[in-house]
């Protein structure tokens, strides 16, 4: 019989870091698998290698959500002696490929599982992965694989002919027909039966142990079989049933245990750890009870101690016992408990009323102790049945006839969901009088199964219903109908809370047209059923939260809803700070959805209530929720511009101190088009990087024109020196002419020489010239707040672009000067400031906020003569000096050398150093 086939993973082409390919040898709910690496090369290889040479009869593939190869192919080799030579690769045998869906219908949120059917024999298996499909989510375009499962026999069964060969035989006797559909499923004793347990679906909803544990209890119950022991093998059956139940629980707490470690909610990580010790304790106390938990069962040792079983005869000092479920029966005349999970007769036993469900939690009547209320819990979450021990009781086996199996195949109960009682009577009274009490009493069902059966009976019931029907019996049906489904919302089992959603939709899409019912009979359906419905959106159920905002999404693009603008009104009702995370992310993504789907026309969104929540939003404790919130409001942005911005504060400084708000405004500069903050740093940054270079090519021209100057003035010297003789020296009488009377400048009239105010003084040194920048020239200034040296021409326009303090600083419209942006407001109030003059029109002065002559001559008749600038407090200091030249030829010099720039020699920067608005002021001139 195939059965699964270990391997080991020889060697793979790559992998992502935490995704080796050896992940792929373990199969349980957190596995990973393979990865490849980031931008890798195709195709991909993984080769593996079974643990004996075998006929693989079935391969098992689980794909990634999102990682997804377009296309795999099979090789298979006998051996493989040097596998890591290329030229090996001959030595496989190509067996075919498989294609793998692109997952676009599912969002990339599903995982495809392929089963491939081979015949072929080998011990080596190579994997060639090809080009991903490509999505959203694989920015890096990899590849996965998150389980691989072999299927298969020994190559070298001998009397596998033999063995099929007589089933046949056996089964040609017995008249059965192995193609027979009603046979299908079963275990007819095939040679190519493949379990259950070996398929890999079991292995990746499983907790590993009891997976284990499930295995042989399998081989057990085949055993029991082959020895003809139908009662044992019956009770092993229904263990199985149930510890599967149990594998699949763990395995969800193990998943949601690693997913809170990853949040790092390590809070939610111990509850769930110590729930799952919890519930394995008490599983494995019951396996223990019945002589099911030894060594061979068990790959490790268990991480609560177990109770101790009170033994004693009296039920006083007995515990309350967690047990599998059981099926089991109790006759009128005569009452029966059947052992379980054993076989040979025990003083515990179960005992079920046909009133309760197989998972409700029974204590006998004799119990002091106080009962746990097992039906206010949900279906879930309910203790599993108690084994008590009965005094006295002897125990008999009975043999159960086929009515009695078949009445307990639906969880141990009779046919019929049991009655109600008088809190249901009373709740449920208007629904009993028109839709019967026994559809009712399936809905309040402590059985799932009838809970469903009542729904798809009224959904058949409705859909049954006659067009001629009166209004009245119509509408009291659709009332019972949402009282019903409004309960079934509630319900934790999938399948009911699927069941309800469709008669829901059958009931707004098909019943209420099909009989023409007034508009206020869907509002009656949606406004009774959608808080609900928002409810099961944060449960902690993933699945069931999807489904509940799907729906709810589907349902708001009804057209028989979407005209009644109800959903869009409980979309924007502001989030309660006691809310759970699940609720208040469902409501912000399906607030998202819905404004793209509907928009805020006639929809019931309007720009008022959706600016109004999401920016309380923002405040909100969860990122996914705040990120959610400037999403909207951006997208809001998009579509009506100015009219957002009343419901944000200012776009100041303090308001981007924000990450949000500045992402938002910034958010806002991108759609319109303009520069954000940072483009326009590295704008700032950019112009002052190239004023710089063209600073330095310009000084580095001066330099080279003064060269070319001293060269002409060595050769005009060396003429002069040997034409003119002192004989004409005493003919004419005169000296020859000095070299500035030809038009010849000095080589030195740079020298000593301030390029700002043109004072020239023999103490201008380098040094000395810094001393004069600093403290004594008439033309500069240091500024109060940045302690640097600038021009006084050019100080209103450093205190808004370059001061250290320019933020502090804005520009008054009347007066063009700049203005401490607290005093600003008052300043324009009150008028008090000279109005300025165009600037081609007059200079105007920051000292002392006079207007005066245009042009550049006319800053230094304003800033130095004694009829100019009367709040220049350099000015008493200098003049109180005799000027080593006159003012007309200071003026002189300083407008003449080369290009006639002032800016030819480069100028010192004295601690704080030179403003670059002086540079760039000097250059102009």
């Amino acid at each position: 019989m195939p059965h699964k086939i270990g391997f080991v993973v020889v060697s793979s082409s790559g992998h992502e870091d935490g995704f080796s390919a050896r992940e792929l040898m373990i199969h349980a709910p957190t596995v990973s698998g393979w990865r490849s690496p980031r931008f890798c090369q195709f195709p991909q290889e993984i080769v593996l290698q079974m643990v004996e040479r075998c006929r693989i009869r079935k391969l098992q593939l689980l794909a990634h959500q999102y990682m997804i190869s377009s296309k795999i192919e099979f090789y298979i080799s006998e051996s493989l002696p040097e596998y890591f030579a290329p030229y090996q690769a001959e030595r496989f045998r190509r067996l075919g490929y498989v294609s793998l869906c692109d997952n676009e219908k599912t969002g990339c949120k599903a995982r495809e599982l392929k089963s491939v059917y081979v015949d072929a024999v080998g011990q080596f298996l190579k994997l060639i992965f090809h080009q991903n499909h490509a999505n959203k989510y694989n920015i890096y375009n990899q590849v996965a694989l998150v389980a691989i499962n072999i299927i298969g026999d020994p190559a070298d069964f001998s009397d596998e002919s033999n063995t099929a060969s007589r089933e046949k035989l056996i089964d040609h006797y017995l008249g059965h027909n192995s193609e027979d559909p009603a046979l299908e499923g079963t275990y007819t004793r095939r040679s190519d039966y493949i379990s259950p347990l070996d398929d890999l679906a079991f292995d990746m909803y499983q907790d590993p142990e009891v997976a284990q544990i499930i295995r042989k209890l399998d081989e057990r119950k085949r055993e029991a079989v082959q020895k003809e022991r139908y009662d044992y093998a019956k009770k092993l059956k229904q263990a199985i049933a149930d510890l599967q139940k149990v594998g699949e629980r763990l395995g969800r707490y193990e998943v949601e245990k690693r997913c809170a470690v990853e949040k790092e909610d390590y809070d939610l990580a111990k509850e769930k750890k110590q729930q799952m010790e919890q519930y394995r304790a008490e599983v494995y106390e019951q396996l223990e009870l019945h002589s099911l938990l030894d060594a061979e069962l068990m790959r490790r040792p268990l991480d609560l101690p177990l109770r101790p079983l009170a033994r004693s005869g009296s039920p006083r000092h007995q515990k309350p016992m967690p047990s599998l479920p059981q099926l089991e029966e109790r006759g009128t005349e005569n009452q029966f408990a059947e052992p379980f999970l054993q076989e040979k007769p025990s003083s515990y036993s179960l005992t079920i009323s046909p009133q309760h469900s197989a998972v409700d939690q029974l204590l006998p009547a004799t119990d002091p102790h106080p009962k746990i209320n097992a039906e206010s819990l949900p279906y879930d979450e309910r203790p599993l049945p108690a084994i008590r021990k009965h005094h006295g009781e002897a125990v008999v086996e009975p043999e159960m006839s086929d009515a009695d199996i078949s009445d307990a195949r639906r969880g141990g109960l009779s046919g019929e969901p049991e009655p109600l009682t008088e809190k249901a009577l009373r709740e449920a009274s208007s629904a009993i009088d028109v839709l019967g009490e026994t559809l009712v009493a399936g809905a309040y069902s402590k059985t799932w199964s009838y809970r469903e059966d009542a729904l798809l009976a009224l959904y058949k019931k409705l859909m049954e219903m006659p067009v001629g029907t009166p209004k009245e019996d119509l509408k009291n049906t659709l009332r019972a109908s949402i009282f019903l489904i409004r309960r079934a919302i509630k319900d934790i089992v999938t399948s009911v809370f699927q069941a309800s959603l469709k008669l829901l939709k059958m009931i707004i899409t098909q019943y209420i047209p099909k009989h023409k019912l007034s508009k206020l009979e869907t509002a009656h359906c949606v406004e009774r059923t959608i808080p609900v419905l928002l409810t099961r959106t944060g449960d902690s159920s993933a699945r069931l939260r999807v489904t509940a905002a799907n729906f709810i999404q589907e349902m708001a693009l009804f057209k028989e809803v979407k005209s009644l603008q109800i959903i869009p009104s409980y979309l924007v009702q502001p989030l309660k700070t006691n809310s759970s995370v699940h609720l208040a992310m469902s409501q912000m993504g399906l607030l998202a959805r819905l404004l793209k789907d509907l928009g805020t026309g006639s929809s019931g969104f309007t720009i008022d209530n959706v600016m109004k929540f999401s920016v309380s939003s923002l405040e909100h404790r969860v990122y996914e929720v705040r990120e959610t919130a400037v999403r909207i409001i951006l997208d809001m942005y998009r579509q009506h511009q100015a009219s957002i911005l009343e419901y944000l504060p200012p776009d100041d400084s303090n308001t981007r101190k924000n990450i949000l708000y500045k992402t938002i405004f910034e958010g806002f500069a991108k759609i319109d088009g303009r520069p954000t903050d940072a483009e326009m740093r590295a704008r700032r940054k950019a112009a002052t990087e190239e004023a710089e270079k063209q600073k330095k090519e310009e000084i580095k021209a001066l330099q080279g024109q003064l060269a070319a100057l001293k060269d002409i003035q060595a050769e005009v010297q060396e003429k002069e020196s040997d034409a003119v003789k002192p004989k004409n020296q005493d003919i004419q009488g005169g000296k020859a002419a000095p070299a500035e009377a030809l038009g010849i400048p000095d080589e030195h009239y740079l020298n000593n020489l301030c390029i700002f105010c043109g004072e020239r003084s023999e103490s201008f040194t380098e040094e000395g010239l810094d001393l004069h920048y600093w403290k004594h020239c008439l033309m500069l200034t240091r500024c109060d707040h940045c302690k640097q040296v600038v021009e006084i021409s050019s100080l209103t326009e450093h205190l808004l672009t370059e001061c250290d303090k320019k933020d502090g600083f804005g520009k008054c419209y009347r007066c063009s000067e700049a203005v401490f942006k607290e005093e600003l407001p008052r300043h324009i109030k009150n008028k008090e400031c000279n109005p300025a003059k165009p600037e081609k029109l007059a200079n105007r002065c920051p000292l002392c906020h006079e207007n005066f002559s245009p042009g550049e001559e006319a800053w230094k008749a304003h800033l130095m003569g004694p009829a100019g600038c009367t709040m220049n407090l350099r000015k008493t200091h200098i003049l109180q000096k005799a000027p080593a030249l006159q003012p007309g030829k200071s003026s002189a010099v300083a407008a003449s050398g080369p290009s006639g720039s002032k800016a030819g020699s480069k100028i010192p920067t004295p601690k704080g150093g030179l403003s670059k608005s002086s540079s760039r002021t000097h250059a102009r001139r």
